[in-house]
Formats: C-alpha cells, sequence, structure tokens
C-alpha cells in the first residue's frame, strides 16, 4: 500500500540514478509494495545493475533516503545561506530565510521524505539517523553559525547560537504539519509568508536586541 504520494511524473532516467529513481518509487509505493523489478524499469537499468550497486532492497531504500536527504540539504543550506547577505535590516533578512525554509518544508518531495520515514521507522530505526546527519543537523549547525555572528555583531542577544537555531526552526516548521495534513494540502505562498514572519516576529522578541526590530515594533504599536 502506497503513502498517497502524487509525485510531479516519472523521474527522467537520464537525470537520475537508481537511488532517487527509487525513493520516487518507494514513496509512491511504499517499501512493502515496491518491487526491484519496478524500480529498475522506471530508472531503465537492468535489475542486475541494481544488485551489483546496492546488494538488496533494504540497502537500496538506505541509499534512496540518504540521496534525498542530501537533495533537502542542499536546498535548506541555500536558503540558510541568505543570511551572508544581511544588509541592515535584520526582520527583513531572517523573514527572507524564513519564508526559503518554510518553502523547502514544504515541498513535494520533503513531504514524501517524511512521510516514507514515518511509514518505515518501526522496522529501519537507523533511517532517522540518516535524515538527521545528512540533512537536519547540518542545517541546524548553520543556521546556528548565522546566527552566533549576527550575535557577536550585535544585532542579536548572546546565549547559546544551537538554541537559538533549534528555537527558531521549530517556529518556522512547527504548526505546518497540521497547516499542511501531512503534505496533502498545498499552502499558499502567502501562508507560507505569514508563517515565516509570525515566527521571525517571535524569535526576535526573545533574542532582538533593546534597539533592533522587535524593540521597534513594540515602540511603533505603543504610540499607535
Amino acid at each position: 500500500m502506497g503513502y498517497g504520494v502524487v509525485m510531479s511524473g516519472r523521474t527522467p532516467a537520464a537525470a537520475a540514478g537508481p537511488d532517487a529513481t527509487a525513493f520516487v518509487v518507494f514513496a509512491r509505493e511504499g517499501y512493502a509494495q515496491a518491487t526491484l523489478d519496478a524500480i529498475a524499469a522506471e530508472a531503465r537499468v537492468a535489475k542486475h545493475t541494481i544488485y551489483n550497486h546496492f546488494g538488496d532492497k533494504q540497502t537500496l531504500l538506505r541509499a534512496a533516503i540518504a540521496a534525498e536527504a542530501d537533495r533537502a540539504m542542499a536546498k535548506n543550506l541555500a536558503a540558510v545561506d541568505r543570511l551572508r547577505d544581511y544588509d541592515g535590516d535584520l526582520r527583513v533578512t531572517l523573514e527572507d530565510v524564513g519564508r526559503q525554509l518554510v518553502a523547502c518544508y514544504c515541498d513535494e518531495r520533503g513531504w514524501a521524505l517524511r512521510r516514507l520515514l514515518y511509514a518505515e521507522i518501526n522496522q529501519f530505526p537507523d533511517l532517522l539517523d540518516i535524515i538527521t546527519g545528512r540533512a537536519s543537523d547540518p542545517v541546524t549547525e548553520a543556521l546556528a553559525d548565522r546566527l552566533a555572528r549576527l550575535a557577536l555583531a550585535g544585532h542579536l542577544r548572546g546565549g547559546d547560537p544551537a538554541a537559538a537555531a533549534e528555537q527558531l526552526a521549530a517556529l518556522l516548521t512547527g504548526s505546518l504539519e497540521a497547516r499542511c495534513r501531512y503534505g496533502t494540502r498545498v499552502i499558499s505562498p502567502a501562508e507560507q509568508h505569514a508563517v515565516a514572519r509570525a515566527a521571525v516576529d517571535t524569535f526576535l522578541h526573545a533574542f532582538g536586541t533593546a534597539s533592533g526590530p522587535a524593540a521597534t515594533t513594540v515602540a511603533t504599536a505603543a504610540l499607535a
């Protein structure tokens, strides 16, 4: 039984290896129902080629999850890297980064990855380690590094940057599973932006400086 995943078409064999194709098939059909014959046919390779590269279906699943986690990490790191372009308006910069991270979280393949993890984690608990080690942890560490630099420059309060990164990530993504109904409901760019804006507002009230954008917002509201 599959997981209700509607991926956008088939994976072109010329553009993806067997592990990427396998991810599409696993996400669409479910691990138990996906066959190496189907994966080989969709990847347009011989079945023995998959056996030669991966050995068995479990190894292929892990390789497919790892490859997809790497793809997700690259997209999220590109979003976090926007903090390099801080130009003096911290709120605007954080909202831009937050909006990009929310979009990454709501990505069709991102939902497929999480649903596949939820479905198979009892049988393959190490899949969580693959995803956290190759995607979640590196992104949180990169975000912590950027926030630490902002704190050193006086734009944020000092403290534990790792905790600040975890808090910001939680504020950005905490409501998305309910809003998106585990990826079965598409939320508009406007709603994604609203989530990011609210998350950044709360984050800056906790970690902003006395003269920073959070304080400015409070002062403006008081004068209104």
